[in-house]
């Protein structure tokens, strides 16, 4: 007896069942992926308006950069000839052309004072006992070589200043004789034999000789140019070395004057000639207080320029006296100098510095500092190079963001096939642009000036974009030039001003661009709750169906047994 066949599903034991539930499921899951191309799309259109939105921000940005004081009413300067003068225009600077003859410069008033306040280097005539190490000179000696008449001298710091008098007479054979005055501080070489005495070579290593204020003058007697006594800056006062004694200090040693009221207070036994400088160039008064080494002398110098005095006056003690400063002393006071100028060939106008500013040429917002008595034609004009940079980049971001609406709305046709962008079904998104183009083209009413539109400034559509552009530069050089306030007002006149209108709208238009992708990430945001539940029934689906063809493969294999078990049981029966 032939053995019992189950054919069909039962005899299909290679069924992939797996492969068809994927199959049921990516049918059923169609409506997800739509739903995803959906959502795909509106985050593309979210980024686009916001790339338009950023445009619009950059665009407004450049309005808020015309409206800056310093665009329109910035002005600069130029000379007729090549000059050291220093001139700047603050904003709103009068236009013009001023001619400025400089007569006398501003100078600083000055009490001089009186030369060789210190001691000399010697109380007496003899120095055998004065080394050179210890000179009270204005430089200090060097150790070295030294010539006289052609015959070289050696010295050191330790040698006496009479010994290198002696050393002097011994080289040259006895004609040359050196000697010091106390008298006159200063030091004197004669020739007995009345011959040209000849200091110095240029190999001398010592400088000996310009130390004492020696120089050759051709005949057989030379003498010290100048005192040659200095104080000791860094010693206190009591001990700096001044010729006239410090007097009418308390018991400690405390003083004070006055200069230009300020009052100064020291004390001998602790400040220095250095000290005592610094202190008074700090103390408020208005004045620099220097020491000139060369010649021994105090100079007092005003900071400011200009005709103005200068008080000087021992309260306690006599400081200043001792310093030579003040009159008594024999310090001499100049007065300062005003400048002294003419405008446009006006009256003669004067200036205590020489910084010639408003106050005094009553030119607005104009600044001149002179450093020559000449005459000089300045040039006020409007900064042109600033306005047009402020200009252009308006133009530049207009045309940005017009370029990015045509590319995100544009619709192209290719040999009958038709292409669309992002925003191409976005009317509202055209009309910005086409709002924007409408504020760049109108007139701006209520104005008297030159400058009404766009046009009056050289600047115009590209008739075949729609962006604007520079076509006659000449004309816009022209109205920046000579019109500025004409372009201000046409810019930057309250509410009906080209910058007004035009930033209203871009704050209208970015909220509504804002607006726009708001709806947008709400409608991906109920995509995805849609999604979420179709792909919940998907799930739910699969399960479903996974599980039945469990059930099924377990029926089949318990099918499959019982069919083998059968056959198995039958065969046997018959084959006996």
């Amino acid at each position: 007896m032939a053995g019992i066949q189950i054919s069909g599903l039962l005899s299909n034991s290679a069924f992939d069942w797996k492969s068809v539930v994927d199959q049921l499921i990516a049918v059923d899951g169609i409506p997800i992926q739509n739903l995803n191309k959906e959502k795909d799309t509106n985050t593309q259109k979210v980024a686009a308006l916001d790339q338009l939105r950023t445009a619009m921000f950059d665009l407004k940005d450049s309005l808020q950069t015309l409206r800056s004081n310093s665009v329109f009413s910035a002005r600069s300067v130029s000379a007729d000839v090549a000059t050291t003068w220093k001139s700047t225009s603050s904003t709103g600077a009068a236009l013009g052309s001023y001619k400025f003859a400089v007569q006398q410069l501003a100078t600083k008033a000055q009490t001089t004072g009186t030369a060789n306040i210190g001691q000399g280097i010697s109380a007496t005539d003899d120095v055998s006992g004065l080394t050179l190490s210890n000179l009270a000179t204005a430089t200090a000696a060097t150790a070295g070589t030294l010539t006289v008449n052609g015959q070289q001298i050696t010295i050191a710091l330790t040698d006496s200043l009479q010994s290198v008098f002696t050393a002097i007479s011994t080289a040259t054979g006895g004609d040359i004789t050196a000697t010091y005055s106390a008298a006159t501080d200063k030091v004197t070489l004669t020739s007995a034999s009345n011959t040209p005495i000849v200091l110095g070579a240029a190999n001398d290593t010592s400088n000996f000789f310009s130390v004492l204020k020696l120089a050759n003058n051709g005949t057989g007697t030379v003498a010290s140019s100048a005192s040659l006594g200095t104080l000791k800056t860094a010693a206190t006062l009591a001990s700096s070395g001044l010729a006239t004694a410090l007097t009418g200090q308390d018991g400690s040693g405390n003083g004070s004057f006055t200069i230009n009221g300020v009052s100064i207070s020291y004390n001998v036994n602790t400040d220095t000639i250095g000290s005592l400088l610094s202190t008074i160039n700090q103390a408020g008064a208005g004045v620099t207080a220097t020491y000139d080494s060369s010649s021994d002398r105090v100079n007092i110098v005003n900071n400011s320029t200009g005709d103005t005095g200068m008080g000087l006056a021992d309260t306690t003690g006599n400081l200043l006296a001792a310093l030579g400063v003040t009159s008594g002393a024999g310090g001499t006071f100049t007065r300062g100098n005003n400048a002294l100028f003419t405008v446009n060939g006006g009256p003669t106008l004067a200036s205590m510095s020489n910084t010639l500013t408003a106050d005094v040429h009553g030119i607005t917002g104009l600044s001149v500092t002179v450093n020559t008595q000449t005459t000089q034609t300045l040039q006020v004009e409007s900064d042109s190079q600033t306005m047009q940079g402020a200009i252009q980049t308006f133009v530049d971001k207009f045309n940005a963001f017009q370029s990015l609406v045509e590319t995100s709305t544009k619709i192209t046709t290719t040999s009958g096939k038709v292409s669309t962008s992002i925003l191409s079904d976005n009317r509202e998104v055209q009309g910005w642009a086409g709002s924007l183009q409408t504020f760049a083209f109108e007139e701006v009413f209520g104005l008297t000036g030159t400058v009404k539109r766009l046009d009056h400034l050289g600047i115009d559509f590209n008739s075949t974009t729609g962006q604007l552009t520079v076509k006659d530069a000449g004309k816009l050089a022209s109205a920046l030039a000579d019109h500025p306030d004409d372009v201000e007002k046409f810019f930057l006149t309250n509410t009906t001003g080209f910058v007004a209108k035009m930033y209203g709208f871009l704050t209208t238009t970015i909220a509504a661009d804002g607006s726009q992708q708001s709806n947008l990430n709400s409608a991906n945001n109920s995509l995805d709750d849609q999604i979420a539940t179709l792909q919940r029934r998907l799930d739910n689906e699969r399960e479903l169906l996974t599980n039945a063809f469990i059930k099924m493969t377990e029926a089949q294999s318990a099918a499959q047994s019982q069919n083998q078990y059968l056959t198995n049981t039958f065969f046997k029966n018959n084959s006996n």
